[in-house]
């Protein structure tokens, strides 16, 4: 058993972990080719210039993305591509996110029960 099978919080990965490069990551794992174009980035994820900057720099700190830039009509475009390790560390990642997803659905079983049915409990959390 590796150790994020052992505490699967480690296997949150920081650069992935945040809101915008999850976005980001499975947008580019979503594509056939796992790359994109800047401006596609930008558009499908909301971002701003400096924002997803920002974000892909992070991205490719942790070898998780490429860049490369393609001549084009007018003026060239900066292809973002998935690297085979990005690949490889994201779906770690959502291994990692699914198992810890199960355990607080898990934990929140009960809770949920005792709140269907009423429980003394239950009327003074929500109280």
């Amino acid at each position: 058993m590796t150790k994020s099978q052992n505490n699967p919080y480690e296997g949150l990965q920081r650069a992935f972990h945040e809101p915008k490069r999850l976005a980001i990551m499975a947008a580019l794992i979503g594509t056939p080719s796992q790359e994109m174009t800047f401006t596609e980035l930008k558009a499908g994820c909301d971002l701003t210039d400096g924002n997803l900057n920002r974000h892909l720099k992070t991205l490719e700190e942790a070898g998780a993305v490429a860049f490369r830039r393609s001549p084009g009509p007018g003026r060239s475009q900066t292809i973002v591509s998935l690297t085979k390790g990005g690949h490889r560390a994201f779906l770690e990642y959502l291994i990692a996110l699914e198992e810890v997803l199960k355990i607080a659905a898990a934990a929140a079983k009960p809770q949920a029960a005792a709140e269907s049915t009423g429980s003394a409990l239950a009327k003074a959390v929500r109280a």
